[in-house]
């Protein structure tokens, strides 16, 4: 059976996926993606990484701002299945039911756990000892729809959202060919949600980022690592905004927020941690020991 797809994405994340369709040549009819943005400094647009990879592959790039105005092309492309990765916009219900064999969308949880827009993050920070891909049915209910397919990966203290991201991207790759093979032999059998047992990953805010020592230590840890590579959990001292990407977990304590040692060992609510890797605004990442070189943070500091 050959299939007519629609593939819509927009970050790193979604790449791994477009890559497998056309590394298994099914026939991609046309991409999606996020329209080209001004690059941090605003000098010029930059495309989205998967714009950038469909047109390496020579396949057809659509970018408008809203899907909606793109409706009847839409519709003219008599498409089979659509596959969505972190597309970004709401896919409409006149879209829903226009493939033959509906939207499969990539969701980085086991659903119906951390449904929503961060998911990575917000499974690392609660703690969980694993996640997964949920390959799921796009219906007008956000993340809700029914799920075909799951797999899961361990979580640990250690694990950063981006170490979690770059495994998951190329899980859920493989799940969507494996999700393409049961539709068309017609063995896709779609398991409905339990609504009562779901939770929502709530975007991340500025609030989000701040380190609060009276928190645990295993807590401020996680908070660390859900928000390593982007936007980061930082601390203040004089005046800058410290980020902090990896740390340890010490069952040592002392005063919350004090330093215990010059090597940036810093006591919590309970537990303490000592930092890895750090970095101070406008410059690079560093691990610590390099940092403080340069930048002391000495014994007996109490940090806000």
């Amino acid at each position: 059976m050959s299939f007519n797809i629609v593939f819509m994405g927009t970050p790193n994340f979604a790449v791994p996926t477009l890559d497998k369709l056309h590394q298994n040549n099914y026939q991609i009819k046309q991409v999606y993606s996020q329209p080209p943005r001004q690059s941090n400094r605003g000098m010029k647009l930059e495309k989205t990484p998967v714009h950038i990879f469909a047109e390496n592959i020579n396949l057809s790039v659509r970018t408008p701002n809203k899907l909606m105005e793109d409706f009847d092309f839409f519709k003219s492309l008599k498409v089979d299945l659509v596959i969505v990765v972190a597309y970004g916009q709401i896919i409409s219900k006149e879209f829903l039911s226009i493939p033959k064999y509906g939207f499969l969308n990539i969701h980085a949880s086991i659903l119906p756990k951390w449904r929503g827009a961060a998911p990575i993050q917000r499974s690392i920070m609660a703690q969980d000892s694993f996640t997964g891909i949920s390959i799921m049915k796009i219906e007008e209910e956000l993340d809700a729809g029914p799920v075909l397919l799951t797999e899961k990966i361990d979580l640990n203290l250690s694990s950063t959202a981006g170490e979690v991201e770059s495994k998951l991207s190329y899980m859920g790759a493989d799940k969507i060919i494996e999700a393409i093979h049961l539709i068309q032999n017609n063995k896709a059998q779609f398991v409905a949600q339990n609504d009562k047992e779901s939770t929502y990953a709530k975007k991340i805010k500025k609030e989000d980022e701040k380190i609060n020592w009276n928190d645990d230590a295993k807590k401020i840890i996680a908070q660390i690592h859900g928000l390593n590579p982007r936007p980061g959990a930082y601390f203040e001292y004089k005046g800058e905004k410290i980020k902090v990407w990896k740390s340890i977990y010490s069952e040592q304590g002392g005063d919350t927020g004090l330093t215990l040692s010059n090597e940036l060992h810093i006591a919590c609510g309970s537990g303490s941690i000592i930092i890895t890797e750090i970095q101070r605004p406008g410059k690079k990442i560093q691990k610590a020991k390099d940092l403080l070189l340069g930048f002391p943070i000495p014994k007996g500091t109490q940090l806000q």
